[in-house]
């Protein structure tokens, strides 16, 4: 990464966009990354700016220290922001009564998954808990060799968080899913790639190069606007009852796209054998008839 980056000043976490790639960064270092709603909320707010930042078109997601997280710091309760067991307060009390209360993993997950840009996990250490869960809707997880993965709240007398229970099935099975998060145990990095939630294994000094490496790819090579529907048409289309519902909007999709500025850049610089130039932006050039057009997460 060359350009000088564009520093964004937040409490728990550090936010910096150089060469279009946003990194965030979970930065507790001394609390090995411990998860608290204040985190939360600026892990949040700093995905909302990526998203919506037409100078970024990657998102890297990591860790400062020896730790990606620990999951949720259950011992700094009571300060601003900290720990998840302090008091029910009145506003608490009427979004659980009204439904519209959020755990704090979800916080994070439902941004990740509404997202148009795609988003690049590097981790090492421990990523456990919400540490994992947050993982999961990003588009690749790049781990370091002996990063331990794990789902431990049945062995807190809790259940899964982050709609983990959505999520996990779609990346490494039902069968898989179902032995990690009834059982809790620790996942190692070998059996996390073999099963497919780790995308690739690198050495702990390396996995933050190789997601920048990748990052300059899809910056290079790839369609923001494409991306984006690409992104969102396997998020949720992938699942559903038949290919036909598939068919009939890829159909409209690509009947509209091949005729598109994208698409005409794209096969002018494969002739001329350069890099494309893509003039697409978004959100402005998205289709308008993508039936999620309204179910962004906010």
């Amino acid at each position: 990464m060359s350009e000088e980056p564009n520093q964004v000043a937040f409490e728990q976490i550090t936010y910096a966009v150089a060469d279009r790639v946003a990194t965030v960064t979970l930065n507790r270092p001394e609390a090995r990354n411990g998860y608290t709603r204040h985190m939360a909320a600026e892990i949040a707010s700093a995905l909302h700016a990526a998203d919506t930042d037409h100078g970024v078109r990657v998102v890297v997601l990591t860790g400062a220290g020896k730790d990606f997280c620990v999951g949720a710091d259950l011992a700094a309760g009571g300060g601003k922001g900290q720990g998840f067991t302090q008091k029910v307060d009145d506003e608490t009390a009427a979004q659980i009564e009204a439904g519209t209360y959020q755990e704090p993993a979800g916080v994070v997950t439902r941004v990740l998954y509404a997202m148009n840009k795609p988003v690049i996990a590097a981790v090492r250490g421990a990523a456990v808990g919400v540490g994992s869960t947050m993982l999961l809707p990003a588009d690749y997880r790049l781990a370091a060799h002996g990063t331990k993965f794990g789902f431990p709240f049945t062995r807190r007398g809790i259940v899964p968080e982050g709609a983990s229970a959505w999520f996990l099935p779609r990346l490494v099975g039902l069968g898989k899913a179902m032995d990690w998060l009834v059982s809790g145990r620790i996942v190692p990095a070998d059996e996390a790639l073999a099963a497919g939630l780790v995308t690739s294994l690198h050495g702990a000094d390396k996995v933050l190069d190789a997601a920048y490496e990748l990052a300059a790819e899809l910056v290079s090579k790839t369609a923001p606007v494409a991306v984006a529907v690409t992104r969102q048409l396997v998020y949720r289309m992938a699942w559903a009852d038949t290919p036909e519902l598939v068919h009939r909007l890829d159909s409209r999709l690509v009947f509209d796209t091949v005729r598109g500025a994208d698409a005409k850049e794209g096969v002018k610089s494969f002739f001329e054998r350069r890099e494309p130039d893509f003039p697409g932006r978004v959100p402005e050039d998205l289709p308008a008839f993508l039936p999620w057009s309204d179910g962004s997460a906010s």
